[in-house]
Order: structure tokens, then sequence, then C-alpha cells
């Protein structure tokens, strides 16, 4: 994914469109990468406005940024690991630090720290070079790490609902042998080592109540967000989903609040807090492209849990049997016959190979798939012409909003 290059070449290109250009500007015909933020000196890849200059822009040097900050931000893990478990003296606490320790190597380090590296580079783009030093850029790396963090402690909570098998590409950590519902505490454990780091490292900081009150306020709109999900079809085997809630509405609700303000939302404005970008309005035009964007990854993730290779999503999909309110079963409601209807009501939501199957049959009758290619070319031009629009007014650079929408676009895990 991350490939070496030390000159990237732009040729001559004029498109029509914001969603042609883009996908040249990152088409790996023309940038040998899969790149997210790519920084450069010289020049910057995008323009004001929808479609790239005329002139040929001249081969320019540049770095793989993202690959040298994955590299430094593991190496920041590494000396962080320690920091995250408190410091004590009581010999009573000893086994419970010990089981932290496990917990969070286990649950952290090992999912692509996408959210952290997004505030890292978040960092970069803000603030001027002249305060990226060191020190500073590694209190960026360290605050990423209290995202992913915080990701780890969603995640747990989330597989133990879900009942689901494995995460990253090993076992969820509650069924892990003598894991179980223990999974209930350690989700805490996790959390609490959010505060522990903030306050170690950032008290005293101008923007350290920010920082507290955006964690805080977040945590509690993924919760909101994982409530409405519950209630859209409470756990327990033999009971139904009721498909009379199941709305393009509910579906939006949930992914807002479980997912955009989270896996979005928060690296960005973090960043923004970091490098003095206070202005209220600002916060507002980055909140609005954000949770679009974090709408569009979470209809690619219910897509991708249904039909994408579990050896590449890292996961074995379980929405079918779990009857969660998730894209393709809202998609297939909107055009189903009655009788589709009414196979889908049968069979979704039951832990079964066949019901399974039949409901993907439907999800075949009326070419779901093809309507997730629909959905996803038009949502990618409506992103871009967001950016473009919002960031002339509030000034923040685009770079941030294109880095997440080349990650993010046409990705299959």
């Amino acid at each position: 994914m991350f490939g070496l290059f030390g000159r990237l070449a732009i040729r001559s290109l004029t498109r029509q469109t914001v969603s042609t250009a883009f996908a040249k500007r990152v088409d790996n015909r023309f940038v040998n990468l899969d790149p997210f933020w790519i920084q450069s000196a010289k020049h910057s890849v995008y323009t004001s406005d929808t479609s790239l200059k005329d002139s040929e822009v001249e081969a320019i040097e540049t770095i793989n940024v993202e690959r040298q900050e994955l590299i430094a931000f593991d190496e920041t893990y590494r000396r962080l690991f320690k920091d995250m478990i408190p410091k004590s003296n009581e010999l009573e606490l000893i086994q419970s630090f010990r089981w932290i320790e496990k917990v969070v190597q286990y649950n952290v380090p090992n999912g692509k720290r996408n959210r952290g590296l997004a505030l890292v580079m978040s960092y970069r783009l803000l603030a001027p070079i002249r305060d990226q030093t060191p020190e500073n850029l590694e209190l960026a790396r360290i605050l990423g790490w209290a995202v992913e963090l915080l990701q780890a402690y969603f995640l747990v909570i989330d597989d133990l609902v879900d009942q689901s098998i494995t995460r990253r590409g090993q076992l969820c950590w509650y069924r892990q042998d003598g894991v179980g519902l223990t999974a209930c505490n350690d989700a805490i454990l996790i959390e609490s080592c959010i505060y522990y780091l903030i306050k170690h490292h950032f008290k005293g900081k101008p923007y350290y109540t920010d920082v507290l009150d955006l964690m805080l306020e977040t945590t509690r709109f993924t919760s909101y967000g994982q409530c409405l999900d519950l209630l859209s079809n409470p756990p327990g085997r033999g009971r139904k989903p009721d498909f009379n809630s199941y709305t393009a509405e509910r579906y939006s609700a949930i992914v807002k609040y479980k997912t955009a303000f989270y896996s979005f939302c928060l690296p960005v404005r973090l960043a923004m807090f970091m490098t003095n970008w206070s202005d209220p309005t600002a916060h507002t035009d980055a909140e609005k492209i954000l949770l679009k964007m974090g709408h569009f990854f979470q209809v690619q993730d219910d897509y991708l849990d249904c039909f994408g290779d579990p050896e590449v999503i890292g996961k074995v999909g379980t929405d079918i049997q779990d009857g969660k309110c998730c894209w393709p079963v809202i998609t297939a409601l909107q055009t189903a016959t009655a009788d589709q209807r009414r196979q889908l009501q049968d069979n979704y939501g039951v832990h079964s190979t066949e019901a399974v199957a039949r409901v993907k049959a439907i999800y075949k009758e009326l070419n779901i798939e093809e309507r997730y290619r629909e959905y996803e070319d038009f949502t990618f031009n409506e992103i871009c012409h967001l950016i473009d629009q919002l960031t002339l007014s509030s000034k923040i650079p685009k770079n941030i909003f294109y880095g997440f929408l080349t990650k993010i676009h046409k990705r299959n895990k």
C-alpha cells in the first residue's frame, strides 16, 4: 500500500468535473502510490477550482509522508506503552496493571491506525512549519494514540454486543480464553488509559480543556449512536428485526453518531485545537464535510461486511445474521416486492447459513452491488463539491479532506 517514490510527475490534464479531476489526481496511472497525504514544498496537486490547471506541472520532488509517519507513529507507541498504565507502588494493584498491559497490547496497536494517523497528518497540514518541532509532532502522535485507544474501547464493546468472531485478523478479545464477559470491564480499562495519557502529556497546554471536552463529547455521541443501533434490533436470538423502523433517516442517525463523529470529526478537530484553529465557524464547516465522509465510510463498511472478502477485510461479516440496520438491507427494502420483503423478514436476523444465503440471493435479485457502485460514484462527486465550497469560506486546507477521501475511495477493506 505504501510504495516509495522519489518523483511525482503530473501531466497536463484538464477535467470537466470534480470527480473525474480528483480521480485522475489519485489514479495510480499518474501517481505510483495509493497516497493519503502527499506533501510537497513546491506545489500543491489540488487547485482552488474543480479542474486541474491546463499548463503542465514539472516533476515534483516529494516524499511519502505517510509512510514515514507510520513508522514514527509506531515508534511513539513503543515508547508510550508503559505511560498508558498508571504507576503505583501498591502491591495490591500489580495484577490489575499487568492485566491492563495485556488488554491494551492485544486490542490497540494492531489496526490500520487510520484515525490516529489522520490526526498527525492533519496537524502537519495545519501547523506552521516553525511549530512542527520534534516535541510538537510527538505530542500529535501521542494524541493520535489516544484516539486509537478510544477506537479500541468502542470495538471491544461492539464485538461483545454483536457476538462477532474476528477483528483485525484475530479472534475478538472477548473470545480469548479466560476473557468472556470480563471484556466489559476491559473496555472501561482501555478508556481509563485515554484520560490518564492526556492528563500526563497535555495538562497545562492551552488546548487541554478543548481536547478533553471533545473526547468526552465524542464518546457521548458514539454511545447515542450505539444505543440507536441496538434499539433498532435488540439483542437476543429469535427476535426478528422491525423493518418498519429500518428507514434511511434512522440509518443516517445511527451512522452519524456511532461512526462519523469519532472516526472523522474527532481526529481533524483535535488537530485544529492543537494548532489554534479555534474559530467555531471553521469547526462547523469541517464537521459538515467530515460527517458526510463518515456516512460514506459506513456505507462502504456495510457493503464490505456483506460482499467483502473476510481475508481482506480482517473479519467475518455478521450484519445479516445479527439483523443490523445497515445500508444493503435499507436499500433492498426500498425496492423489494411484497414477496421479497416477506422473505427478507423471514431470513434477516436469523443465525443460519441458509438464511444468510437467501438474503444475499435477494440482494443479487435487487442489484445491490450495482446500486452501491452508483452510490459510491455519486457520493464521491458530492463530497468533492462540498470540500471545494466550504474550504473557500473557512480557509481550511482542502488537502486534509481530500486526504481522507483518497484513503477511503474505492477501498476494499
